[in-house]
C-alpha cells in the first residue's frame, strides 16, 4: 500500500473491520440499565490467572520487534537503541522505504540489520511468529492497535502499543482476556506518565503534601487542524475518526497521570462517567480557509463534537475531568491537575498551592521542591533523556523503565487493565454522548483486583 494511496477505505477493509461499525450504533446494543440508572456492560468471567503484580522473566537483553516505523515508530526505535540492553531484531511497515530507513538507523547505531517485513498488510503477522523476541512494540494507526496486539500475544510474546491501546469496550476485553490467556503482558505506551513533573507531582503526593486527593483533571487540548488534513502521516487516518464517533477520541495522555496520582486500579478505580460534546464546526471552517473547493474532502461530514467534556467518579468518591478538542485553535495543554485536603497543583505552566505556605495565597513555581522530589528516574537519567528522548525526553525514560523492568525481572508499572481502563473512556464518552449525557458504568477490567496497592516507576 503506497502511502499516496493509503485510503480510509483501504484502513478500515485491511484491519478487518469495514462490515462492523466504528460509530456509537455498534457500542449502544452491549450496554444495559442498571437497577441504579446508569448504563453498563457486563464484565466476562475470568477463565485465567491475574496479571495484576505479575513479574517479568529476568532478561538479559530484551529483543525487540517494531511494527510501525513511521513518524513515531521511528522516533520510539531510536530511542529503545539509547537503552542499554537493547537489541532490534525485527521491523515491519506496508511501505518498504520506512522498513529500510529504520533497519539503516539500527545499523548505523551498532547493531546488526533487523529483518525487514514490508509485504503486505498483514506481514506483521511472520514478525509476530518469531521466536526470538521479548517484546513486540506496536505503532500504527488506532484501527490496527488491537489486532496486532492479539497477534502478538498469541504468540507469545510481551506487547506494548501505542495510545489509545484500543476504541472500542469489546476491544478493552479482548487484550485482557488475550493478556491473561498468554500470561504475558499487553501495556500501553502512556509516555505522558514518565515526564519529569509528572513523576515528581505522583512523589509529592504520594508524600502527603496535598492531603487527602479529592478531585484530578487531564485534557488533550492541541490543534491538529493541519496535521489532520495533511496528504501524508496521520492525515491518512486520523480525521476519519471524525465521521463516525462523537466523543473523548483521545483520552490517555491527559487521564494517565491523574490516575496514576488516585492511584486508580492501585486501590481506587473508575467507576462511571458521564460526556458531553459541542457542536461540530472547527474542521469545516479550517477546510473552507485551506482547502480547494473541488477537494474531495469538502463533502466529508465530521460527527464528532470540537470539544468533549467528560466526568469520571472514582469508587472512593473522587471526580475527574476529561477533556478532549483537538480541531480548534488552542495551545497545547494537558492540564494535569490534581488536588486535595492541603494543596493543588495546576499544570500548564506548572504551579502549585500548599494551604499555609509562607508565599501567601498564590501559586508558586516547583523549583524549590526539586531536591527532595525529583524522581530518580530523571534524577540518574534526565540528561541523555532530554538528548535521546521526544516530548522533553518523556519518551526515553518510558523506554528506559520498560527495559529496567526487564531486565530486572520486575512488574511493569502499567500493565492490560490500565491499557483499558485508560482506553475505555473512548467508547464510553460515545454511549454517554449518544444517550443524552446519561451516566456509564465503567467496567471493573481488573475483575476486582483493583483494590490490591501497587507502585507505579516505584512509587
Amino acid at each position: 500500500m503506497d502511502e499516496s494511496t493509503v485510503t480510509r477505505r483501504n484502513l478500515l477493509k485491511t484491519a478487518g473491520i469495514a462490515g462492523a461499525a466504528v460509530g456509537v450504533g455498534s457500542l449502544l446494543p452491549s450496554t444495559v440499565l442498571g437497577s441504579d440508572g446508569r448504563w453498563e456492560t457486563l464484565v466476562p468471567a475470568a477463565s485465567n490467572p491475574t496479571m495484576v503484580g505479575v513479574p517479568f522473566e529476568r532478561h538479559e537483553k530484551v529483543r525487540l520487534g517494531i511494527i510501525g516505523v513511521g513518524g513515531r515508530g521511528t522516533g520510539v526505535c531510536s530511542e529503545f537503541l539509547a537503552v542499554p540492553g537493547v537489541e532490534v531484531k525485527a521491523v515491519c511497515d506496508v511501505i518498504p522505504s520506512k522498513t529500510a530507513n529504520a533497519a539503516s538507523m539500527v545499523e548505523r547505531r551498532g547493531q546488526p540489520r533487523p529483518t525487514e517485513y514490508h509485504n503486505g498488510d498483514h506481514d506483521y503477522e511472520n514478525l509476530c511468529k518469531r521466536d526470538d523476541l521479548d517484546l513486540i512494540y506496536i505503532a500504527t494507526p488506532w484501527i490496527w492497535h488491537v489486532r496486532m496486539a492479539l497477534s502478538s500475544l498469541e504468540n507469545g510474546h510481551h506487547t506494548a502499543t501505542e495510545v489509545p491501546s484500543a476504541r472500542t469496550l469489546d476491544e478493552c476485553w479482548a487484550l485482557v482476556n488475550a493478556s491473561e490467556k498468554a500470561h504475558k503482558h499487553c501495556m500501553m505506551f502512556e509516555n505522558c506518565c514518565y515526564g519529569e513533573t509528572e513523576l515528581m507531582v505522583l512523589r509529592m503526593v504520594r508524600a502527603g503534601l496535598l492531603g487527602e486527593l479529592t478531585h484530578g483533571a487531564g485534557a488533550y487540548q492541541h490543534d491538529l487542524r493541519g496535521e489532520l488534513f495533511s496528504n501524508g502521516g496521520e492525515g491518512l487516518w486520523r480525521r476519519f475518526e471524525h465521521l463516525d464517533r462523537n466523543g473523548n477520541l483521545y483520552p490517555t495522555h491527559g487521564l494517565g497521570p491523574v490516575a496514576n496520582y488516585l492511584e486508580c486500579n492501585r486501590g481506587d478505580r473508575f467507576d462511571h462517567m458521564v460526556s458531553m460534546s459541542s457542536q461540530s464546526v472547527g474542521l469545516q471552517a479550517w477546510r473552507e480557509q485551506h482547502l480547494k473547493a473541488d477537494d474531495p474532502r469538502m463533502k466529508e461530514v465530521y460527527h464528532c463534537g470540537d470539544q468533549n467534556t467528560s466526568l469520571i467518579k472514582t469508587a472512593k468518591g473522587r471526580v475527574i475531568t476529561v477533556e478532549h478538542n483537538v480541531s480548534e485553535p488552542h495551545p497545547y495543554d494537558r492540564i494535569n491537575l490534581i488536588a486535595g485536603t492541603k494543596g493543588i497543583f495546576r499544570d500548564y505552566p506548572e504551579r502549585l498551592y500548599i494551604d499555609g505556605q509562607k508565599e501567601g495565597e498564590q501559586f508558586v513555581g516547583l523549583d524549590k521542591y526539586k531536591p527532595e522530589y525529583l524522581h530518580p528516574l530523571w534524577a540518574e537519567n534526565g540528561d541523555r533523556a532530554r538528548k535521546n528522548g521526544g516530548h522533553g525526553g518523556m519518551d526515553y525514560i518510558m523506554c528506559y523503565r520498560v527495559i529496567q523492568c526487564m531486565l530486572q525481572g520486575i512488574p511493569p508499572d502499567f500493565d492490560v487493565y490500565d491499557s483499558a481502563s485508560w482506553s475505555a473512556p473512548a467508547p464510553l464518552s460515545e454511549i454517554s454522548v449518544a444517550k443524552g449525557s446519561a451516566p456509564v458504568k465503567f467496567p471493573d477490567f481488573t475483575r476486582g483486583n483493583w483494590k490490591t496497592p501497587r507502585p507505579f516507576a516505584g512509587v
